[in-house]
């Protein structure tokens, strides 16, 4: 099958994403337009390329950071999730959980109170309009500390927001281990909302280990330093605790991995994990939810069938009703005609 006949085909399926943060979802474009609006003069090619040229987690970080200081107001999230509905019925993707951040927003002086009204009333008309079902989780942040990673965590409670469904854990790995934020993510959990964790992005499995036993992750974002531990491996089998895996996000950093073809969700699969496919930051790594399976099918040499298991973990590890994920279950089976 060509990549075109594959896109198509995959385009048709419904699809669920789970890892993908809406700040990084917005296209070329509309980062040019953010960067007009905040300095009043156009965006120049060689700026461009400084803007996206890192080659690590911490320098797609600060890029990361660059865009979020290009927002003006808290208006500019109506651009965001315009952005975020154009990339979701491109791929197909009909169920989302989103990571939002709203440390670097809230230091610019923004009002939290404000983002989510936006949040919720462009989710509503994004479900209204297009069928599409968007969830958001919280990232917390290990950038500013755990002071500040509780402090968001008290206004997700503050202001309840039924779009918002758990709390995340981003931000350089290296440089917040995972077990400071064990409080937030006890707190959470305790409270009724969901809770992952980023945790073998950069660092050796042993801050998987962390999210997992100290802070209770109920998925764990990237994963990919698993590899170095058949003990951890063997858990993630057995317990079918999911990861978000996202190929291309972890060539760009280049810590595990250099190529696609080297990436060890090929040995994940097939040992039993639960792994899903998601793009982490679309516009930074120039990909999408089709290109990610499409490396799958010609990188790693999944066959269709396990194409549509993947599709299905999506599903599976989402926070979804079990009923709703039934559902799509049969819609995956009815679509499914190669």
């Amino acid at each position: 099958m060509n990549k075109a006949d594959f896109n198509t085909f995959i385009v048709s399926i419904p699809k669920a994403e789970l890892h993908i943060h809406i700040e990084a979802v917005i296209s070329l474009a509309g980062v040019k337009k953010l960067y007009k609006n905040r300095f009043g003069k156009e965006m120049t090619k060689e700026e461009q390329v400084a803007l996206f040229s890192y080659d690590d987690l911490n320098g797609f970080i600060q890029a990361f950071l660059k865009v979020q200081d290009m927002f003006v107001s808290e208006d500019d999230f109506n651009l965001v999730f315009k952005e975020l509905e154009k990339y979701l019925v491109k791929n197909g993707i009909t169920y989302c959980e989103a990571f939002f951040a709203p440390s670097a927003f809230l230091k610019k002086g923004f009002s939290y109170e404000k983002m989510i009204k936006i949040f919720h009333d462009q989710i509503t008309r994004i479900y209204k309009k297009n069928g599409i079902t968007i969830k958001l989780l919280m990232d917390v942040s290990r950038t500013f500390g755990c002071e500040n990673a509780m402090k968001n965590y008290e206004l997700l409670k503050a202001y309840p927001c039924p779009d918002i469904i758990g709390i995340g854990l981003g931000g350089a790995e290296a440089k917040g281990p995972a077990k400071e934020y064990a409080p937030v993510f006890e707190k959470a959990l305790k409270e009724g909302f969901h809770a992952v964790a980023h945790a073998g992005e950069d660092v050796g499995p042993e801050s998987m280990w962390d999210a997992i036993n100290l802070c209770h992750a109920e998925r764990l974002g990237h994963g990919i330093t698993a590899i170095q531990d058949e003990k951890l491996m063997k858990y993630l089998a057995d317990t079918k605790l999911p990861i978000e895996i996202c190929i291309t996000s972890n060539t760009f950093t280049k810590k595990i991995v250099k190529q696609a073809s080297e990436h060890p969700v090929r040995q994940f699969f097939d040992k039993g994990m639960m792994v899903c496919i998601n793009t982490d930051d679309p516009v930074f790594f120039k990909t999408t939810m089709t290109d990610e399976l499409w490396i799958c099918f010609k990188e790693l040499n999944f066959t269709m069938d396990e194409i549509k298991t993947l599709i299905r973990n999506s599903i599976q590890a989402s926070f979804m009703p079990e009923n709703e994920k039934n559902e799509y279950f049969k819609e995956i089976e009815k679509a499914w005609k190669l």
